[in-house]
């Protein structure tokens, strides 16, 4: 990454189920920008699919993706943020949801972040993860 290469970047996730194929498509780009090594972009892809398909199948919209350079324990890190309005009430839930297809997003979000988190606000909910990239 050069110096003068962004460090942050704000993606708008459209509440549909084609949104995580299109999210994740726009992200692959972005990473490749910042040059991340293909097995950690690989992981982010993952763990991006996995955030915002959380947003798109349980919460409220609006919600959008924020990736992010940073820095954590002294170590270079990609911070992945999905924020939405909220939990959605349970007539909003898609019927189709099959339990024993759904529920393995956030171990799988555990075993490939360095950390990773809830934090709620008036604005509703951010889950977010953080991935070392060196």
């Amino acid at each position: 990454m050069t110096p003068d290469a962004a460090v942050e970047h704000l993606c708008p996730v459209p509440h549909i189920p084609e949104a995580v194929a299109a999210v994740r498509r726009r992200a692959r780009t972005v990473l490749a920008g910042w040059s991340l090594p293909p097995d950690t972009a690989d992981d982010a892809l993952l763990v991006i699919s996995e955030l915002v398909t959380n947003a798109v199948t349980h919460a409220r919209p609006p919600a959008v993706l924020r990736l992010a350079r940073t820095q954590v324990d002294g170590h270079r890190a990609l911070r992945i943020e999905v924020t939405d309005a909220g939990p959605a009430s349970h007539g909003q839930r898609p019927s189709d949801l099959q339990p024993e297809e759904h529920g393995r997003g956030i171990p799988i979000v555990a075993a490939l972040s360095a950390r990773h988190g809830v934090r709620s606000h008036c604005g509703g909910v951010t889950r977010w993860a953080d991935i070392e990239t060196s």
